[in-house]
């Protein structure tokens, strides 16, 4: 690899020789100026083809991506340290170091090296509690360090995310970190106010501004002065309704209804969509001066589905929430109910989650729950299922087919009789597509090419295949597979 001299200016000490090195292209397209042969070995790639080609291409799938952390890096123009992040869809995890390197040979183009470290984990790690969210996952952990990041400041944030994921428990902690955190925390839900009273709603009115108009109302901008107020599905709100906010956004000022002068306001903006902004842009939906005006900051929430390694721990929080209101302890889920609950797809996420858990606990006298005790559920969710397919239930492309637990094959038990049974339950994917309602039986040579057919992404050869990640990795352990034998074939 180029030899290259990175130094911490603050201890004037070196540091270690970069394992890859991105040069910013244009339109913020970040590609591999160089790649250590280690490190691209460990990755199955060829170092020599690496080098030129975009690091979307090279390296897809991270989370967090390794461009956001780039640009990050530069724009903050400090080095970002010890961030977990998992490459290319493999299970394994890593510790980076991401340092700005400053302007390429040309002078022209920033570059930014990584310094990564593999991280074992031996043991199980305590979880992360952050403002009412949990996780230890690298996914998570970038939400984490951006709330952090974005805090301080009072430019506006958009939250994006699907339905279930926690954006309002982001906007709070983005009010609790920042500089206002005295200051009042308004929320309000742009889609469940009808176009007519919104406006009043988020301004407020005079008396006898309009026909039912008995008192002056203040609005959830006055409300939330000096302070933040949280705009939730922001992507609902009306046209009309938009253009008024944005003036409102760049004057710093509102007009109640039926008033005939401004009065000034000190808001910072929070807002949250589970609608992709620019699809709405284009289709005329939202105000493109808005989308500019709102989207400063972003933060993505993951979804459930993509943080399997984060479920234990949400189970451990949500039982010991449950302890506490029913006043009676469930101590944990046997491995198999974990195993159940990371092959789901999680249409809902964490709402859903915290839901079926619920009914579980409700119902469940043990001090420990397992696999059996979520039988009603699944089969509730496959008569839905079954409902849609015939034309009898909604229409929910974005739901998963549910499978019902099957015997799993076990070996002898020296002659003792058979204990119960262990429960193994696969959850496919709801793509519109022709779906499978049997149990998954990958072979190792399925597995093989469905690797191939994706070109080494393993996430993407588990949606090829029609399993979760988290069920891939396990038939490849399970048959004796890893990264690199496949890489052989």
């Amino acid at each position: 690899m180029t030899q290259r001299v990175l130094e911490n200016k603050e201890r004037a000490l070196p540091v270690p020789a970069p394992d890859l090195v991105l040069v910013e292209g244009v339109r913020g397209r970040w590609r591999v100026a160089d790649i250590s042969e280690t490190f691209a070995g460990r990755l199955g790639l060829d170092a020599s083809l690496a080098v030129g080609r975009p690091a979307a291409q090279v390296l897809p799938g991270g989370v967090p991506s390794l461009e956001s952390l780039a640009h990050d890096a530069v724009a903050g123009s400090c080095a970002l340290l010890d961030i977990r992040v998992r490459l290319g869809g493999h299970p394994d995890l890593w510790r980076v170091d991401v340092r700005p390197l400053g302007p390429d040979v040309g002078g022209h183009l920033q570059e930014v090296a990584f310094v990564f470290r593999h991280l074992e984990i031996r043991s199980r790690e305590e979880p992360v509690s952050f403002y009412g969210m949990v996780g230890n996952g690298p996914a998570i952990r970038e939400v984490f360090r951006k709330i952090t990041l974005f805090a301080p400041s009072d430019a506006a944030v958009v939250i994006t995310g699907e339905t279930g994921t926690g954006k309002e428990l982001v906007a709070r902690a983005l009010h609790d970190q920042s500089l206002r955190p005295d200051g009042p925390f308004v929320a309000v839900n742009c889609s469940a106010i009808s176009e007519e009273l919104l406006e009043s709603e988020l301004f407020g009115h005079e008396k006898g501004a309009f026909t039912g108009a008995l008192r002056t109302h203040r609005g959830r901008f006055e409300r939330a002065d000096g302070g933040t107020l949280f705009l939730d599905e922001v992507g609902d709100m009306p046209l009309g309704t938009q253009a008024k906010l944005l003036r409102v956004l760049e004057e710093g000022a509102i007009e109640r209804v039926g008033a005939e002068r401004q009065q000034r306001v000190d808001v910072r903006i929070l807002a949250a969509t589970n609608v992709p902004l620019e699809q709405a842009v284009g289709s005329g939906r939202f105000r493109a001066d808005l989308y500019h005006r709102l989207s400063v900051l972003r933060i993505h929430l993951p979804p459930l589905r993509d943080r399997p390694e984060d479920i234990p721990y949400l189970v451990e929080h949500f039982l010991n929430m449950f302890a506490r209101k029913y006043r009676r302890r469930i101590y944990r889920l046997t491995p198999d109910a974990i195993h159940l609950l990371q092959a789901y797809m999680w249409p809902g996420n964490i709402r859903e989650l915290r839901n079926v858990l619920e009914r579980v606990f409700i119902e469940t006298q043990a001090d420990v729950i397992g696999a059996r005790a979520f039988g009603e559920w699944i089969r509730e969710r496959q008569d839905f299922l079954a409902d849609r397919e015939t034309g009898r239930g909604p229409d929910r492309l974005s739901l998963p087919a549910v499978v019902l637990p099957q015997r799993a094959e076990t070996g002898g038990n020296g002659g003792q009789e058979p204990g119960p049974p262990v429960f193994e339950a696969e959850f496919y994917p709801g793509d519109g597509g022709s779906r499978n309602t049997r149990p998954a039986n990958l072979t190792a040579e399925t597995i093989r090419r469905a690797y191939r057919d994706a070109h080494g992404n393993l996430a993407d050869a588990a949606r090829r295949l029609g399993v979760h990640r988290a069920t891939l990795y396990r038939y490849m352990e399970k048959l004796g597979l890893s990264r690199a034998t496949l890489e052989k074939d």
